[in-house]
């Protein structure tokens, strides 16, 4: 089977959802995914129900949290460079089917490392494997060389009235 490079990016709501359904039906088909999470550093909901797929989906996280109301500190730029890194090695490593970088878009605009960075990557993986990229601002160079590019459009939200994120629903 062929993989594609798929991108999911927006300033709407659903972008790392429609990456864990993506996990959830490949894990369906005895497929395994490798899911990476840049910039959150935090436990979510999805952590807890997934790891009863653990033999299918395995999630680890380059992060120190959220970057939303701070700059990245060096101990963020390492995190996210040793986990592209580590990447790297587990993409070659021919024990998954698909790599899903998690926020990577939101990565490369605070220069935690290299949008040049993610496309070595795609540039490097197995033709078979299926790569998604996830988060707000993805580069038009990535959006080139992907296969397949959603765009999450924000048309109402009600974090604008004060809800703040929920567990089950935004994390």
């Amino acid at each position: 089977m062929k993989g594609f490079v798929q991108v999911y990016t927006g300033n709407g709501k659903g972008k790392t959802t429609a990456a864990l359904g993506l996990a959830l039906r490949a894990a369906g088909a005895g497929l395994k995914t490798y899911f990476a999470q840049f910039v959150k550093g935090n436990e979510y909901s999805e952590h807890k129900a997934l790891a009863l797929l653990s033999d299918s989906i395995k999630v680890k996280q380059y992060g120190n949290g959220f970057l939303l109301h701070r700059e990245p500190d060096a101990k963020d730029v390492r995190a996210a460079r040793e986990g592209l890194a580590e990447i790297r090695e587990i993409m070659l490593s021919g024990t998954f089917d698909i790599v899903i970088l998690d926020e990577a878009d939101i990565a490369t605009y605070y220069g935690l490392f290299s949008v040049e960075d993610i496309l070595a990557l795609l540039q490097a993986r197995p033709a078979r494997m299926e790569m998604v990229i996830t988060g707000r601002y993805a580069d038009p160079r990535i959006i080139e060389v992907a296969d397949l590019v959603t765009e999450m459009k924000e048309v109402k939200h009600y974090y604008k009235q004060g809800v703040m994120a929920r567990d089950g629903i935004e994390k």
